[in-house]
């Protein structure tokens, strides 16, 4: 064997290797968009995508077929298989497309940029983000083989996919990911090693062994390796204001909840469980004193929380009754100086640390701790008066303080104007607040956390709630504030507290409770009224979210007072859900206690149409080149000897031998019976029956020795299949050259393998 055909054996290998090099490190550039999307068939389709393009561009290449005609190729697969999966019912035969197949990909992709913008993170695995994930994978899989193998650019590939796996990263912040970037870097290296290898001469590569690694691949792993395992850990991770410290979910008592709530990272902070008839929620802190631009958070003295009187006692009228309840709770991922529990606390047993409780607003906080992996157990009896009660009561008292009536002297007019006419009819102070929440949640405004920042009142000061008052779109902070304002300008006490909604259920129990799951994005803002004989009364004026505060009549009730299995004010009964769907705006999906709207999964059938697809592909140059070989075959035995001659030929390209047309049938077949342990007889007979055809004044046809030959021709291609190694037959059986190089053209002047 040359040199020349060890050359070209050993660029075939690394054609091979650099393909898999590209897929390894478009994989290393995949996984981080797990942390957008969960993890689903999209990831398997992904991949199987990309494999797909890589291997039609590998045997695009072997064909030697020209640098377009290859990305025309892969082009033709991704469409193909983006067609299968995901638009299969709107093409024919399931892969061609039509035009409603084109009309439907905009629809597909607006969809899926919706999800992403309004969604939180990891978002569920839709058929449009399938769609839009997989489709920007087999492109990027094609722009990286064109500018990798083509353009021989692999620094600009490698720089391509790094850029691609930073952009979940930068999406949703969260922890660093040591071995992602270390598989990273390691990909990396082996792609630009493998394109390196891809197009060397072997004595230069034993030149190299001899030499070392390039200093250029030295120095790209060091820096890839250093970044990786040195450098990215010691990042600064970014704080929020007022979460104490830690890289965890955070809680930001400023009321600046906008960013949060818009973040599209999304994960489970707290995991609770509870004997009562609903989840309470959770409060944090409260804010009390309005300067006119923003809240400030309540600060009171700390108790220790061994103590007997650590949350004092509440002014409790005594025909108004309790009930005592028990919520454990585990925190999963929250960093905050502030343990939330479920009001009215009166014992908090189980916090590791200095913790203490603060009397005034029931909270439970440090000065030198954090909540992370803490779990702990709050036992809290909330007031259960009826209606009539509440009616009867009267806002304000000796344990309210000024901070929680005080107003700026620049209030807009509005806010005031708006509060009288809206509780104009109302008969009492209860009654006045729940025309207030009926007010907000009656339909008249929506949820939303971008129009906020568009007309420019992302926030809680006065201008801003004004503001709402006037467009009627925001999210919890601008209702909380504008109910707690109102509620001032009524002579009412009012102060706003922050903490999470109830969450939601999951299929975990222990010791026949429900678990329930609160996540990050659920930190929300929520008023509270003083009421003397009854203390603290939480309200929920943010349209579709929670359930709204309400009281029923002592004659509805078993007994005196509110019964056990009627909701505590504020709190959410699971499941359900008091939403209107046709209120729903998009984002409001985000600071919701309940799962959000249902969305389409993506069909696991299609699964199967790509598995079948990806066969039929591997196996159709077999089965046409199997019909062409049946063909000449039936031809041959009706006595057309250039058939058998045909059929020799395309056997002999198959594996790798050079037919040019510069040879003679005679010197062909020596070569073949020579180097390629064919037979002699069987050669011979295709030959003469050839050499018959073309000198014989009887024409183009020799019957007599139809089978003769067609047998011989057979003979021969079976042994042409036996001389070559077992993965340039099954090369041969599976990708046959004959296919799109015919015997004498340019290309089967030159042969990429010559058996022995």
């Amino acid at each position: 064997m040359s040199s020349a055909d060890v050359d070209r054996g050993a660029r075939r290998v690394g054609q091979r290797l650099l393909a898999f090099a590209i897929l390894a490190a478009l994989l290393a550039a995949l996984l981080p968009v797990a942390r957008v999307v969960q993890s689903g068939a999209w990831l398997i389709g992904a991949l199987a995508l990309a494999a797909l393009i890589l291997a039609a561009g590998y045997n695009a290449r072997r064909l030697r077929m020209p640098a377009v005609a290859v990305t025309l190729i892969e082009l033709a697969v991704w469409v193909v298989f983006m067609t299968l999966v995901f638009l299969r019912e709107t093409a024919l035969l399931w892969v061609i497309p039509t035009l409603e197949t084109f009309r439907a990909v905009p629809i597909l992709v607006g969809t899926a940029m919706e999800e992403i913008t309004l969604g939180a993170a990891p978002l569920d695995p839709t058929l449009s983000l399938g769609f839009v994930v997989v489709g920007a994978m087999g492109l990027l899989t094609v722009i990286v083989d064109h500018v990798v193998v083509t353009a021989r650019l692999p620094l600009l590939g490698s720089v391509g996919i790094i850029a691609v796996s930073l952009i979940p990263a930068i999406a949703v912040p969260g922890d660093v990911d040591v071995m992602g970037f270390v598989f990273l870097a390691i990909t990396i290296l082996f792609l630009i090693r493998a394109e390196t290898r891809a197009r060397e001469k072997p004595l230069e590569r034993e030149a190299e062994r001899t030499a070392g690694v390039p200093a250029t691949a030295v120095g790209i792993a060091a820096i890839a390796i250093v970044v990786a395992v040195v450098v990215t850990p010691t990042l600064p991770t970014p704080m929020r204001a007022g979460t104490g410290v830690g890289a965890g979910a955070g809680i930001d008592a400023t009321l600046q909840l906008g960013d949060d709530l818009r973040r599209p990272q999304d994960s489970v902070v707290i995991k609770l469980r509870t004997d009562a008839p609903s989840v309470p929620y959770l409060r944090a802190t409260t804010l009390s004193r309005f300067e006119g631009d923003l809240w400030e958070p309540d600060r009171s003295q700390t108790v220790a929380l061994t103590s007997d009187r650590a949350f004092g006692k509440i002014d409790l009228s005594d025909d108004i009754e309790t009930t005592e309840y028990t919520t454990k709770i585990d925190v999963v991922n929250l960093e905050s100086v502030w343990a939330p529990v479920p009001y009215p606390a009166e014992t908090v047993t189980g916090l590791d640390g200095l913790w203490g409780a603060v009397p005034y607003n029931r909270t439970v906080a440090t000065a030198s701790g954090s909540t992370q992996g803490q779990s702990y157990e709050v036992v809290y009896d909330p007031p259960r008066p009826s209606l009539e009660q509440m009616r009867a009561l009267v806002p304000g008292g000796e344990q309210v303080r000024d901070d929680t009536t005080q107003l700026p002297t620049d209030l807009p007019p509005v806010i005031a104007e708006t509060a009288a006419q809206v509780t104009a009819d109302a008969a009492t102070d209860y009654d006045k607040l729940i025309a207030l929440q009926r007010w907000f949640r009656g339909g008249d405004f929506t949820y939303s956390l971008e129009a906020p920042v568009e007309d420019g009142f992302d926030g809680s000061g006065a201008d801003a709630v004004a503001q709402f008052l006037q467009v009627r779109k925001g999210y919890c902070v601008h209702f909380a504030s504008a109910f707690a304002l109102m509620a001032r300008t009524l002579h009412i006490p009012s102060r706003i507290v922050v903490g999470y909604l109830p969450g939601e259920a999951t299929s975990e129990t222990i010791e026949g409770q429900t678990v329930y799951a609160v996540k990050s994005s659920q930190l929300h803002a929520w008023p509270e009224v003083y009421f003397a004989g009854v203390g603290w009364i939480p309200f929920e004026p943010t349209v579709s979210l929670g359930v709204p505060t309400t009281f029923s009549p002592a004659a509805a009730l078993p007994g005196q007072g509110q019964g056990a299995d009627t909701p505590t004010p504020g709190a959410s009964p699971a499941p359900s859900r008091s939403i209107d769907p046709s209120r729903l705006d998009p984002d409001q999906q985000r600071d919701s206690s309940a799962s959000g709207p249902t969305r389409t999964a993506i069909d696991p059938v299609p699964l199967t149409g790509v598995v079948l697809l990806v066969l039929f592909v591997l196996a159709l140059p077999f089965l046409l080149r199997e019909l062409r070989r049946r063909q000449q075959d039936a031809a041959a035995r009706r006595g057309d000897a250039a058939a058998a001659w045909q059929a020799v030929q395309d056997a002999a390209i198959d594996v790798g031998i050079e037919v040019p047309s510069s040879e003679t049938p005679r010197a062909f077949a020596q070569r073949l019976i020579s180097q390629h342990g064919v037979a002699a007889s069987e050669m011979n007979t295709v030959l003469i029956a050839i050499e018959r055809v073309s000198y014989s004044k009887a024409g183009t046809r020799s019957y007599w020795m139809g089978d003769a030959s067609a047998d011989a021709a057979t003979a021969v291609r079976a042994a042409l299949l036996a001389s070559v190694p077992p993965s340039r037959r099954i090369l041969a059986l599976l990708a046959p050259r004959s296919l799109v190089i015919r015997p004498g053209s340019v290309y089967a002047g030159t042969a990429p393998v010559r058996g022995r």
